[in-house]
């Protein structure tokens, strides 16, 4: 195989599992260019939950500090019943004291900025859709059209999101995305004053969530059991029908939200896994590889951990012919895992009778009389994952 260095690395999508790529193989010495097909990076109305697993890994690329700067503190997070009445909690302080890190809630925006200003000048190009021609073997390299052209790469990072026209290239039997029986919203609205409770809120079938950010700024979701495709006349009145009689501060938050900066999406996940995370000289990375359900928060967390250990496996010489197969071993457990987690807790956000639901939130009252360190250890396993070194060739 000839050495990748012969041709630079080009990464299709630039969300966040995108930019965290390029940005490590930058560390790596590994010149990088995002594509990406909308016209611009910024997100609207969308937050993120930034674990402890996340942040280490952004530590390694030095943005991790920046990110936890503009974390919002909050005393204490849990579960609660849409009456109000807490069904499970614990401290933020508790979570840091486990795990070693917080859980640090931020914009999705904030993170996006942060990534690209650590990057190297025009190494993102928006309005740029990129489609994988060829995906190379060891003898060639991997072609990619561009609007500038059919272009040559010794590698080629697929983070192009769930529908990834790439691993529909890749592995054409692969059944694909599932529905997951979930649609969400999302927004983020500035009430004046922070909440007084975080966490989120379980109802039959359906949830929402607080999340404080910077600035006086609050991350609202919802997610409720809807067939696919359905969408509502008003967004304002579903949400209204659907959580207005909730606990405060849920219905009112969700009154704030503009209505052009509500986020409506389908939940979709790959159930299926896939046979690997590679082919030729092309790597898939977060949603194009493992799109998970969002009831855990790892879906950004693990595209980031994809990013950092592709990364470490490669320098300007690297034999792709072992790097990548060794990154397929490394992250295809970790990452189906996780996408079998969350979408356990998903059955459990999906109860909707009487019965069931009284069960699941006796359940959860119990477990939340435990100790702290009992409930925190059965996140250990996401949470308490190390990053690898990166040589820093860059």
């Amino acid at each position: 195989m000839p050495p990748m260095g012969l041709h630079q690395a080009i990464v299709i999508g630039g969300g966040i599992g995108g930019l965290t790529t390029a940005l490590a193989l930058h560390r790596q010495g590994i010149p990088a260019t995002v594509h990406e097909r909308a016209a611009s990076l910024e997100p609207v109305g969308a937050g993120l939950a930034l674990a402890p697993n996340a942040l280490r890994a952004l530590d390694r690329l030095g943005v991790g500090p920046r990110l936890r700067a503009l974390a919002a503190p909050h005393p204490a997070v849990g579960v609660r019943h849409p009456s109000g009445r807490w069904l499970a909690r614990t401290s933020t302080a508790a979570v840091e004291s486990h795990f070693g890190d917080p859980i640090a809630a931020v914009a999705r925006a904030d993170v996006i900025a942060a990534l690209v200003d650590a990057l190297p000048e025009g190494a993102v190009r928006t309005d740029s859709p990129a489609t994988v021609i060829d995906p190379g073997d060891d003898r060639q390299p991997a072609v990619v059209r561009t609007p500038d052209g059919e272009q040559p790469a010794g590698l080629v990072v697929a983070a192009d999101g769930i529908r990834s026209a790439t691993r529909g290239l890749l592995f054409p039997r692969h059944p694909g995305p599932r529905y997951s029986g979930f649609t969400t919203w999302r927004s983020i609205v500035t009430p004046g004053r922070r909440p007084a409770a975080a966490g989120e809120v379980w109802g039959r079938g359906s949830l929402a969530g607080i999340v404080p950010l910077a600035d006086g700024r609050v991350y609202v979701y919802g997610a409720a059991l809807a067939p696919a495709g359905a969408r509502a006349a008003g967004e304002h009145a579903e949400l209204q029908r659907l959580f207005g009689d909730w606990c405060a501060p849920v219905p009112q938050l969700f009154a704030m939200a503009e209505p052009d900066r509500v986020l409506r999406h389908d939940v979709w996940e790959l159930a299926d896994p896939l046979p690997a995370y590679h082919h030729g000289r092309v790597a898939l990375l977060g949603d194009a590889a493992h799109a998970m359900c969002p009831f855990l928060g790892q879906g950004a967390c693990q595209a980031i951990e994809d990013a950092v250990v592709l990364a470490s496996l490669l320098t300007p010489d690297t034999d792709l012919a072992t790097a990548l197969p060794a990154y397929t071993a490394t992250r295809l457990p970790r990452t189906t895992a996780v996408v079998t987690a969350s979408r356990r807790v998903g059955t459990l956000v999906a109860l909707h009778t009487p019965a069931a639901t009284l069960l699941r939130n006796t359940a959860l009252t119990l477990a939340g009389l435990l100790p702290a360190r009992v409930l925190l250890s059965r996140s250990a396993a996401t949470y308490d994952w190390q990053p690898p070194a990166l040589s820093g060739g860059a």
